[in-house]
């Protein structure tokens, strides 16, 4: 089978240079999956999912400010409701206006802001270690989050996790193959980190992780209130959203897919092969 064209842009969004990747499907009237990475990562996550799915589907999967190829002005202001004005943005002058979103760690927040400004652009969710329940933090999530950049020793504790140990960790936690995991992935996404400004990004946006938990329960409402269809494929060794946080999805839309897989965060990058068809069937029967 040939490996669909990628194309790979830049788009300019009211000062931000937003880069994306987007894949050019055999049919122009393919359904839309807009991909929403995760930290500290950037669309290059998605890199093998693109071109496993790219040739029936249109693939769009953009950088946020202070991740990957993206480019913000020094005074971009890190915060998610910020990232979500931004791809908010992104998604009007592209032209998207009706597609399914795939939401995976920050993406989730992102994804969901984007969701109660936009419930027509949501033709379906599909949710890979996306979290939107309090029951989805771990102890250690839950410890990151209650810092504050006043405490003493917060800095530095998040400073620790933007190192290449940190991010590697990220990948490996729970993951039961190891060997299924390539070192490109952590070693790219330690490039971007450690560009100028880009840890002083995280720690920002770290710090306002807790604007999320807030709001948990108006995402959880905007579930119960539209019900879209859904798709949850959730890694069981996530050291940050354990497999709680994936069955509380089943609360307020009850008729979700759900497929729990034996391996860590990034579970891409260990199971696309049972992944991929999982989206596809979806988005022929969504989209």
């Amino acid at each position: 089978m040939p490996i669909p064209r990628t194309v790979h842009r830049h788009l300019d969004v009211n000062g931000v240079r937003v880069f994306y990747r987007e894949s050019v499907p055999d049919r122009e009237d393919a359904p839309v999956l807009l991909l929403l990475h995760g930290f500290p990562s950037a669309s290059h996550q998605f890199r093998r999912l693109i071109d496993a799915l790219g040739s029936r589907y249109r693939l769009v999967a953009p950088d946020y400010p202070g991740f990957g190829h993206t480019e913000a002005p020094d005074d971009f202001v890190y915060s998610f409701d910020h990232l979500a004005d931004v791809m908010e943005d992104f998604v009007q002058k592209l032209g998207l206006s009706r597609f399914v979103m795939y939401v995976f760690d920050f993406g989730a927040p992102v994804g969901f802001r984007l969701a109660e400004r936009h419930p027509e652009w949501i033709a379906g969710l599909v949710v890979q270690n996306g979290n939107a329940y309090s029951e989805g933090l771990s102890d250690s999530a839950r410890g990151l989050i209650a810092l504050r950049p006043e405490t003493p020793g917060s800095e530095e504790i998040v400073r620790n996790l933007l190192t290449l140990p940190g991010t590697r960790s990220q990948y490996e936690t729970g993951v039961a193959d190891p060997e299924l995991l390539t070192p490109d992935s952590w070693t790219l996404d330690q490039h971007f980190l450690d560009l100028p400004g880009r840890k002083e990004a995280q720690l920002a946006l770290m710090f306002d992780y807790h604007s999320n938990v807030q709001l948990y329960d108006s995402w959880q409402g905007w579930l119960r209130r539209h019900t879209p269809p859904t798709l949850i494929v959730w890694g069981t060794g996530d050291p940050f959203f354990p497999e709680p946080g994936a069955r509380a999805y089943l609360r307020d839309v009850p008729d979700a897919e759900l497929h729990l897989l034996d391996t860590g965060h990034f579970a891409l990058e260990t199971h696309l092969p049972e992944i991929a068809p999982l989206i596809s069937g979806f988005l022929d029967a969504n989209a």
